[in-house]
């Protein structure tokens, strides 16, 4: 088989898995009277990001090919999923999917890393093939986001029925890839660089300083439509039963996928066009508008809203994710800069979801009586949450444009 071809179906199984229940899940723990953990329970993939990717990253580079312990941690998730989907009771289901977090989201990274050395071996670009490879990774998670909807199973755990098939099947295909060694990282090394934390060194600059502070607040604002859109559509089943954003509702959250590959496409003209600090900005300024619509969107009349809200998730997503990675790409020595990566996501994608999960979780408990919630003050809150925090970085944050 064509070893793009392969690599391509690596990324599209890999987000498959997760977007067969990540945006329809917290619609499914609505439906079994957990409506007031989703936070909880969500929180465990930030817990996850911040200490998992690291450790497997240690092991791939020691003592494990890549593409075995990719294939290890796939069918541990299997499992992991499959039990998940015949919890009742929030404590056992709670404990299957943090241990499915903690095997599952050190796979992103992995995937990444299996599909650079088997393409720097076979002495393919990187830059050049690579993207193409990982954008069927976001068609795949469309896909399952598809199918969940269209068979019926959003509030159904048929979901991690089908997530769990498709991790077993990953699991097993990993370890038909072409050899990914360790690297065997040098004798002597420090923990901290062991750790992949050499880039805490870079605290001790005011500007980088500020920058993980603010990757910190805007992180808190990633996961919370992932955890509540859909059982926020979810709410209007009564009022707009035939709605198609009420019916369809995870193909109607795609649209908030497919904005994000397409958003994409679009950085490199707004970043020589307007600098990173200004795309930036975009970012914290389409985070306001996406909780902002939400407020005032609804299945019926406020369709076109909802619709809107979908569509500037990309720029809200991607434009600070982006521009961030170049930041550190540009402002960091190259010694650091892998480090420095790493510590973005473990910010953004650890510590901020995790404050994200259960402070969202808070306010919509705060604001849920007799199973009713006031989803437009909540979704205003974060809204405001996140024009605070737009302000403060347009006014603390210095960065000359280059």
């Amino acid at each position: 088989m064509n070893l793009k071809l392969r690599l391509t179906i690596t990324q599209f199984l890999e987000f498959f898995i997760w977007g067969s229940w990540l945006i329809s899940f917290g619609n499914y723990m609505f439906s079994m009277g957990m409506g007031d953990k989703i936070g909880t329970l969500f929180a465990t993939a930030g817990i996850a990001s911040f200490i998992m990717p690291t450790i497997a990253g240690i092991i791939a580079d020691r003592w494990i090919n890549s593409e075995r312990l990719l294939g290890i941690l796939h069918l541990l998730g299997a499992c992991c999923l499959f039990a998940a989907s015949r919890a009742t009771g929030f404590d056992r289901l709670y404990l299957c999917m943090f241990l499915n977090a903690l095997v599952f989201m050190p796979t992103i990274g992995l995937s990444y890393s299996v599909c650079y050395s088997i393409m720097a071996k076979n002495s393919l670009d990187t830059v050049k093939d690579f993207p193409p490879i990982r954008s069927w990774g976001t068609v795949g998670f469309i896909v399952a986001m598809w199918i969940v909807n269209l068979a019926g199973w959003g509030t159904s755990p048929n979901q991690l029925l089908l997530a769990s098939g498709f991790a077993l099947f990953m699991g097993i295909y990993a370890f038909t890839l072409p050899p990914s060694p360790p690297t065997r990282a040098r004798k002597g090394s420090s923990l901290i660089s062991a750790l992949g934390l050499d880039a805490l060194v870079l605290l001790k600059e005011k500007k980088m300083a500020l920058f993980f502070f603010f990757a910190v607040l805007l992180g808190i604002c990633l996961q919370i439509t992932n955890s509540y859109g859909s059982a926020f559509l979810g709410s209007f089943q009564a009022a707009y039963p035939d709605s198609f954003a009420v019916r369809y509702n995870n193909i109607f959250m795609s649209i908030s996928q497919i904005s994000e590959a397409l958003f994409i496409l679009a950085i490199p003209f707004f970043l020589r066009r307007f600098g990173i600090k200004t795309v930036m900005l975009m970012s914290l300024g389409a985070w306001v508008l996406r909780f902002g619509l939400f407020g005032v969107g609804n299945p019926g009349p406020g369709m076109i809203w909802l619709t809107l809200s979908m569509i500037i998730y990309g720029m809200a997503f991607d434009f600070f994710n982006i521009s961030g990675s170049l930041f550190i790409e540009k402002e960091t020595p190259p010694k650091f800069r892998s480090s420095a990566q790493g510590m973005l996501m473990m910010v953004t994608n650890g510590l901020g979801a995790i404050v994200g999960n259960y402070g969202a979780e808070n306010v919509i408990n705060h604001f849920t009586e007799n199973h009713v919630t006031d989803w437009p003050a909540c979704w205003f809150i974060f809204s405001g949450y996140a024009l605070v925090i737009g302000v403060l970085f347009a006014v603390f944050f210095k960065y000359e444009r280059k």
